[in-house]
């Protein structure tokens, strides 16, 4: 491969994983990626021919591409339902993958590489903003990878072009090995080297990079991501319940949000649920919040927003959420939210504890942190609570109290009386029990019930209610948690029902809970005076629910860690600010710290171990007296001085060694066949040739040359006598093989004649005393 070729196929590689950080961000469709493609392969097969367009007819499609543009944006917002964020992004998008097609398919100097370099990286950027899919970091890096190669292609291109004319005039090697050099083989190898290089550079970068990213201050205030498609609509969660609704409930698997928890509810405590809303109106059909007061809270510089207090900062629960872009306000949380830390607008708090909600993100993605008091009251204390509900408000309960004990006068009588006879059955003295029989009677199909969860089956005419209990005996959450609630309320036990998520399935390898539409639930909270607080109760069947089982397949560990990754890339990279920052920051100091006190223990008792010994005193307790400091100081300074006289030692040692190699790569060693070859090889290069009979030494006096000679002589040293030439002898070694490599063949030539009758007289000479020794 040529260096030309190299250099368009780095440029290319360059442009196409641009275009591929779009395709895997689902910036663009498939269409459009193939008909990139094809025009990527066109323009290749196309480069150096007649067919390639000139730069001036590229230079007017460009300009004819500008109101094109236009047109796009104005048909991309139309078809987006008048979003014109989404239709610019989408035109631009086009606009980049059409100015690159032009640029590959015309005559291209320096600045269109150049062109096509920066509407690649400007592709890469827009990529940047449309995801939060580690895939992204694979095209990241590839581009990276390329862009790098292009870019020392681009320089050596430009340089070599340049110094063109001079090298074909001026250029000359002074030795053999320098000519091989310039073959084709070594070529070759050099630009296979340029991969390596380009590797080595994109280690240096994400090196240096990473750091800076992590210590850089976050002057933004968002920590969003602008998402690729339209507002997000989630079926399964609602601001209201109607039974019989089927289309609110589906079994999708759709990602609605990541939550990392921690503090006082770790995994495998109580169940978390994440609460959207609590409803308290009830018409028969339909389960609506009445309308109370709220209160809109800022956050301020530190995006902090109180919301209420705990007795003990120990009992709250850490949760960070990441969601997806929703139809909905609702922010989500365990329940009794304490305050709430992220970059949002504001948070509205209703005071009657129904919702919490912000500024609505069907097009982002929000990223928070929720501190909830989790800790639940102790069963003892609520069935012992036989306080008569308040008339005034309370902290927990800021609506009147007969909005959670009304229901509807049509409603069948037979709702009231199995609510009395399941209560009756179980036994129940207090709200408590009553709350837990009834819920023992729809979820667990005891004390009469036989109640099963089904999605397809649901109760249905003018009271879905009654149909769902006496007939069907089958139907979703939302039925079951409107039956507990209205039989609670039919005894006189002010209760609610509550929309919102189940905790989701837990991904171990991401410390994370993974929450889909599958997971949208309902559940009853029931309101206990004593302890003006709303205790959650699930009277739906935990057997059937979607989303229950998880799947230990080989595929599913493996999704697992993919998905650990893609939470990796949103908390460290996407929604990296500068809470995570302090987090970060926090960790890593706490870590030093545990390291620096476990050396400084580990140094103290090593040091009164050596005092000990050194002294030779010790008490009782193993610890040395009190004059054990002196024999502690006498240990590290003797330690001290030995470890300099190594150091010293070592020191001389290396530099001898390196004196010797610097020697023998100069005149000894195995170098020494070396220096002789290349003054066979100048020698044979004019002519002179040794034949098999002579020695190195014979072979010198025979040619005339003085430098022969020289350098023959330091050869027997070397390689006979076992001796390393000096620098000097070394050096004129060097300025004798100079001279012959660089001599002119007519000088040789005149002496060739009378070099090859002094070889036949040294014959001569050489059998005589041959015989002689004989």
């Amino acid at each position: 491969m040529t260096f030309d070729t190299w250099f368009r196929a780095s440029s290319y590689a360059t442009v196409a994983c641009g275009a591929a950080a779009l395709v895997v961000v689902g910036g663009v469709g498939w269409a459009t990626t193939l008909v990139f493609a094809a025009l990527l392969a066109l323009a290749w097969s196309l480069e150096g021919k007649r067919w390639q367009l000139s730069e001036r007819a590229g230079l007017l499609v460009v300009l004819v591409s500008l109101p094109l543009f236009y047109l796009d944006w104005q048909y991309q917002e139309a078809a987006a339902g008048g979003v014109e964020a989404g239709a610019g992004l989408a035109a631009l998008k086009h606009l980049t993958l059409f100015l690159s097609a032009v640029k590959l398919l015309q005559v291209k100097s320096d600045r269109d590489w150049l062109f096509l370099y920066l509407v690649a990286f400007f592709e890469v950027l827009l990529a940047a903003g449309l995801s939060v899919s580690p895939l992204f970091l694979v095209a990241l890096a590839a581009y990276l990878f390329c862009a790098l190669l292009s870019v020392v292609c681009f320089e050596l291109r430009k340089a070599r072009r340049a110094a063109a004319p001079d090298a074909r005039v001026r250029v000359t090697f002074d030795s053999a090995r320098r000519r091989r050099d310039a073959t084709a083989d070594g070529v070759a190898q050099a630009l296979r080297r340029l991969p390596a290089v380009a590797l080595c550079l994109l280690a240096l970068v994400f090196a240096l990079a990473l750091p800076i990213f992590f210590v850089t201050p976050r002057l933004g205030t968002r920590a969003s991501s602008l998402g690729n498609v339209g507002p997000t609509a989630q079926v399964g969660f609602s601001d209201q319940v109607t039974l019989g609704d089927f289309g609110r409930i589906q079994k999708s698997d759709r990602l609605v949000m990541r939550v990392s928890v921690g503090g006082a509810q770790a995994v495998g405590s109580q169940p978390l649920r994440w609460r959207g809303v609590s409803l308290d109106h009830f018409d028969g059909q339909t389960w609506r919040r009445s309308s109370g007061e709220s209160q809109e809270v800022t956050g301020g510089e530190s995006d902090f927003f109180p919301l209420g207090t705990t007795e003990h900062l120990g009992r709250l629960t850490t949760q960070t959420f990441f969601v997806e872009p929703l139809d909905t306000a609702v922010l989500f949380a365990a329940p009794r939210v304490v305050a709430v830390e992220g970059a949002l607008d504001f948070v509205r708090s209703y005071k009657d504890g129904g919702a919490l909600t912000t500024r609505p993100h069907p097009r982002e993605r929000i990223s928070y942190r929720a501190y909830s008091d989790t800790v639940e009251q102790a069963a003892a204390a609520l069935r012992a609570d036989d306080r008569r509900y308040p008339r005034a408000r309370t902290p927990n309960l800021q609506a009147p109290i007969e909005n959670y004990l009304r229901y509807p006068a049509e409603l069948d009588a037979g709702v009231v009386s199995l609510a009395w006879h399941v209560a009756n059955l179980a036994g129940a003295r207090s709200r408590y029990d009553m709350a837990r029989a009834i819920e023992s009677h729809l979820g667990r199909n005891e004390y009469g019930g036989a109640y099963s969860y089904s999605l397809e089956t649901r109760g249905g005419g003018d009271d879905p209610l009654a149909d769902f209990l006496f007939n069907v005996r089958a139907g979703h959450c939302e039925y079951f948690s409107t039956a507990m609630a209205v039989m609670l309320r039919t005894q006189g036990v002010a209760a609610r029902v509550v929309n919102g998520f189940q905790a989701g399935e837990y991904n171990a390898a991401a410390g994370a809970f993974f929450v889909r539409q599958y997971d949208a639930h309902s559940w009853v909270e029931v309101y206990f005076p004593e302890t003006d607080s709303w205790v959650a109760f699930d009277p739906t069947p935990a057997a059937g629910r979607p989303g229950a089982g998880a799947s230990a397949s080989f595929g599913a560990r493996l999704m697992k860690y993919a998905e650990a990754l893609e939470l990796f890339w949103i908390r460290y990279v996407i929604a990296y600010d500068s809470r995570e920052q302090q987090t970060i920051a926090s960790s890593i100091r706490d870590s030093f710290s545990s390291l620096r006190r476990a050396v400084a223990a580990t140094a103290a008792g090593l040091g009164t171990r050596l005092s000990s010994i050194w002294g030779g005193r010790e008490t009782r307790d193993g610890v040395g007296t009190a004059g054990a400091g002196f024999p502690l100081v006498r240990t590290l300074v003797a330690v001290a001085a030995v470890g300099l006289l190594l150091l010293v030692f070592v020191r001389r040692w290396l530099k001898a060694r390196g004196e010797r190699e610097r020697v023998g790569a100069q005149g000894g060693g195995a170098s020494a066949v070396d220096f002789y070859e290349r003054m066979a090889t100048a020698l044979d290069a004019r002519g002179l040739r040794r034949p098999t009979h002579q020695t190195p030494l014979e072979f010198a006096s025979a040619t005339g040359v003085p430098e022969a000679l020289t350098i023959t002589k330091a050869y027997h040293r070397v390689r006979f006598g076992a001796q390393s030439l000096s620098p000097a002898e070394a050096a004129e070694v060097e300025r004798c093989l100079r001279q012959l490599e660089g001599e002119e063949p007519s000088i040789v030539n005149r002496n060739r004649q009378s070099s090859i009758d002094s070889t036949d007289d040294a014959s001569d000479i050489s059998n005589h005393d041959a015989y002689s020794r004989r």
